[in-house]
């Protein structure tokens, strides 16, 4: 990430870069989470044939689902319990973030090999999966997948590719791919061996050719690896699955061998570059106490604000209700008018913190509520991670509203803006509650302005054109 930083040219994406940077190192040396959204934990076991499990009173599925019971509500660090049962239907938390996702092999042994992933859901909201024809080119599908995709998944990140089996062995090796580490300049250092890492190296530099860049905002940088796994299919088929991770990318790896707990030591803080984000003179500081719709209308695609004051907060659950109560012509438990709403489910605090890390969420799930909410409450402004879509910015155009994007992976630095928070409405949805923050220089960019321009729409598009021109160049 810190090689990206350096070498990128965007002003935009490096600002986002150094963002998350400043946030990955404030979470080691506070040894809290980087990302507000604590995942839905995927664990790979493999068990050796010669392992005996003694006088075990669980199953091994029970014994890793207490393992994360334990670990999500550890009282000094309690992670967000996101995890929702009867998905379709009441879609009520676990609060313990139970059951985990668990995939096992039996394999020759006595030692139990463990890895562990805690995935975000808006990066395993980008997956994708098809079942090409055996003709057609994967490369050509996966760049065709990619700007539909938007920047939801937070680039950037790594991309999991699997391909052959059937449809659901594919989904699984997308996703086993992701747990390897990140060394895609030794692959470049020493050429491909296989047909795996042919595609690794063409899928890195094309991707990237597309200009998408950090946060979506256009750049040189979309995805730091590109992790390959394939296996052999049937003759009608070709399989492929992609699955993309963020910058948070959670991983453990132990191994038992039954000799006692395996001790997990944390990388060295010198591990991390330490850098500065720079306010600098452009930026336009925001009282949200006393923003106006005409101070909205000077506001500029792209532009950086720091937002004071009180702001408003509401994810899916929550605007699912609120409407709900608009078709009912019921009153809202909060006047909208005026106001800014972020789109986050914080963790929650310990020790002395007003709010634990409190990054964006996908704001896209939002857009479906966008032209009611705008309609029915003349609320001013949203906050959210990553683009809106079609509807939602012609709503934004019609009210003269504005979307702004806070960066998605920097939670931890965000909360530090936070001085005051308490809840307004549904407290009993838990991270879904409304809440109110008081908000001290919270940074935020100008993603939807006033008159409906989207700098994720335009940045890409700049971006991929400069590119191309500067491979013609060196061509």
């Amino acid at each position: 990430m810190n090689d990206a930083y350096e070498r990128e040219e965007s002003k935009a994406a490096k600002d986002a870069m150094a963002q998350i940077l400043i946030n990955s190192r404030m979470c080691a040396t506070g040894h809290r989470p980087i990302c507000q959204d604590t995942g839905i934990v995927t664990v790979f076991v493999r068990v050796g044939m010669d392992v005996q499990w003694g006088n075990a009173t669980m199953n091994v599925t029970d014994m890793i689902n207490e393992g994360v019971r334990r670990a999500y509500l550890l009282p000094d660090n309690i992670l967000r319990a996101s995890i929702l049962a009867d998905p379709d239907g009441k879609r009520e938390n676990t609060k313990d973030n139970t059951p985990a996702v668990i995939h096992y092999d039996i394999v020759q042994g006595d030692t139990v090999d463990i890895q562990v992933a805690a995935k975000g859901g808006g990066s395993e909201a980008k997956s994708k999966f098809a079942m090409l024809n055996p003709s057609d080119s994967v490369v050509d599908w996966v760049l065709e997948q990619l700007p539909k995709m938007g920047a939801g998944w937070c680039p950037p990140g790594m991309l999991g590719i699997g391909i052959g089996g059937t449809a659901e062995k594919a989904m699984i090796m997308a996703k086993e791919s992701l747990m390897g580490s990140i060394d895609i300049k030794t692959l470049q250092a020493r050429g491909a061996s296989n047909r795996a890492e042919e595609l690794r190296l063409e899928l890195f530099e094309k991707v990237n050719q597309l200009g998408i860049g950090a946060q979506g905002l256009g750049g040189l940088t979309t995805v730091l690896d590109v992790k390959v796994m394939d296996c052999p299919t049937h003759a009608a088929n070709k399989p492929v699955a992609m699955i993309p991770n963020c910058a948070a990318t959670r991983h453990a790896h132990i191994t038992l061998d039954g000799s006692g707990p395996v001790a997990l030591t944390p990388p060295s803080i010198d591990q991390w570059p330490d850098i500065t984000w720079e306010v600098g003179d452009s930026v336009r500081r925001v009282d949200l106490n006393t923003v106006t719709p005409a101070d909205v209308l000077t506001w500029q695609p792209g532009e950086t604000l720091l937002l004071s004051g009180k702001m408003l907060t509401g994810r899916d659950a929550a605007h699912k209700k609120l409407v709900d109560m608009l078709n009912r012509g019921e009153e809202l438990p909060v006047d909208l008018k005026g106001r800014f709403i972020y789109y986050v489910g914080p963790v929650d605090p310990i020790g002395d913190e007003v709010v634990g890390p409190a990054g964006p969420t996908t704001a896209t799930r939002m857009d479906k509520f966008t032209r009611q909410v705008l309609d029915q409450t003349g609320l001013l402004g949203m906050i959210g991670k990553a683009e809106r879509g079609p509807t939602a910015i012609e709503a934004i155009k019609d009210h003269k509203s504005v979307y702004l994007m806070a960066v998605g992976g920097a939670a931890y630095l965000v909360a530090q803006a936070i001085k005051d928070a308490k809840v307004l409405a549904f407290e009993e949805m838990g991270m879904e509650a409304i809440y109110e923050f008081d908000l001290q220089d919270m940074p935020v960019t100008v993603a939807v302005d006033s008159q409906g321009e989207s700098v994720h729409v335009t940045s890409p598009a700049i971006w991929k054109q400069k590119i191309a021109e500067q491979i013609v160049k060196v061509e």
